[in-house]
């Protein structure tokens, strides 16, 4: 292996270890512990497709990040317009591979937020 060749690999090598690095701080809370953070088009893609499975008419689903952690994931709230209107919240995580919603567990808790919410008041002339 000539030398140019192996500067470019060793290079190589090492953006690979920073880019893992980064991945794995990226990951750490404020306090050192570990967190998986699931992107809401993530969720919702798998939120839509236990909706359809369970045969389900909803209008739209739309999902943010809530800042909050459940089992160390990070939280996605979704909100769910089944129409009438009935806008349903689903805080939910990808738990290795798989969609746990605070739906169907009892210990995850999905409080209120007015994430997305704004009002514009107008008053008259």
């Amino acid at each position: 292996m000539t030398r140019r060749r192996r500067q470019v690999v060793g290079a190589a090598a090492v953006l690979a270890a920073g880019a893992i690095v980064a991945a794995l701080l990226a990951t750490r809370n404020s306090d050192g512990a570990s967190t998986r953070t699931t992107s809401p088009a993530t969720v919702r893609a798998a939120l839509i497709t236990r909706l359809r499975t369970a045969h389900l008419r909803y209008r739209w689903v739309v999902c943010v990040p809530t800042g909050r952690l459940f089992h160390r994931q990070g939280v996605v709230r979704c909100n769910v317009d089944f129409g009438e209107p009935h806008i349903e919240a689903y805080c939910s995580i990808i738990d290795h591979g798989r969609l746990v919603t605070d739906h169907e567990t009892p210990s995850f808790s999905c409080h209120e937020d007015l994430r997305g919410w704004k009002t514009t008041i107008v008053t008259g002339p």
